[in-house]
């Protein structure tokens, strides 16, 4: 029987299942989405940063400043996100023989917190960690280089992950 069943006729059916699942998409308008049709791009640029004490916190928040306000900074804002100050932990991994690490991993911890500006209560909490690692190589510079971009791309999943917790708040409210 399944052989006789034509490969579009699947396809069909799968955007069938699709659709009567109550798949919603996260970014864009939504007109049965939980807040209406007020598109997820709003409820984030609704949100003011607080400031992240220290070099990285400042890249984190540039980072979520560029994922939120893509048509401007916020001039009354329903919400307010505070980022706690961040955790580094670099541990050295494959160890030679001469106890030298050609390896290395970078964790950075925080939490956050969503406050509703109008209440002062804080509506979402979340811990969140990211990992990243890099090669410690002879040269001290490449090293260097190395280390610092796998520190951004540390930071960069940091504000994808606070992104994520945030829309899917907005998703339930």
């Amino acid at each position: 029987m399944w052989s006789q069943i034509k490969p579009a006729a699947l396809g069909i059916f799968a955007i069938g299942l699709l659709a009567a699942c109550g798949f919603e998409p996260m970014y864009g308008g939504t007109t049965r989405g939980s807040y209406g049709n007020i598109a997820t791009e709003d409820k984030l640029a609704q949100v003011t940063i607080s400031n992240i004490p220290d070099a990285e916190g400042q890249h984190l928040r540039n980072e979520l400043m560029d994922r939120f306000y893509r048509r401007g900074r916020p001039v009354q804002s329903t919400y307010t996100l505070q980022v706690a100050p961040l955790k580094e932990t670099e541990t050295n991994l494959d160890i030679t023989i001469e106890s030298e690490s050609t390896r290395a991993q970078i964790r950075i911890d925080t939490t956050f917190q969503l406050v509703d500006n109008n209440t002062g209560a804080a509506v979402l909490k979340r811990e969140i960690r990211a990992f990243n690692s890099f090669n410690v190589l002879g040269s001290q510079f490449t090293t260097f280089v190395s280390e610092q971009d796998a520190r951004e791309a540390t930071l960069n999943d940091l504000a994808r992950q606070i992104e994520t917790q945030l829309i899917l708040y907005f998703g339930q409210k």
